[in-house]
């Protein structure tokens, strides 16, 4: 059964993972500047490989916030809908209607 102590965790939920997803762009976008400069330098290639093995290990973690998101959006919504369905009444509801428009904004979900 859905409790709105159980919504307000997974609104939290959502919000963290945004912020991750948000937090890992950014930090791919800084490491493929500094593998950029770095080739255009002509630095040591080992420490090019190092560089090139940390930027892709950024890049692995953006899928995975993405599906991770996905799942927690999903599961907010069944929550969501469970609780509206037996007429539950608190400011976690309109809190939680708030946070699925904004991750909605930030992420369309891919079909597989």
């Amino acid at each position: 059964m859905a409790t709105l102590r159980n919504l307000k965790i997974k609104t939290s939920t959502c919000k963290r993972i945004v912020k991750e997803l948000r937090s890992y762009e950014k930090e791919v976008e800084k490491e493929a500047a500094k593998t950029a400069d770095m080739k255009e330098k002509g630095a040591d290639p080992y420490d090019l490989k190092q560089q090139e093995n940390v930027l892709a290990e950024s890049r692995m973690m953006v899928p995975d916030c993405h599906k991770r998101l996905e799942a927690a959006l999903t599961d907010l919504k069944a929550t969501l809908a469970e609780l509206k369905e037996s007429n539950e009444q608190g400011t976690e509801i309109g809190e939680a209607e708030s946070t699925i428009s904004e991750v909605e904004a930030v992420y369309t979900p891919t079909e597989d």
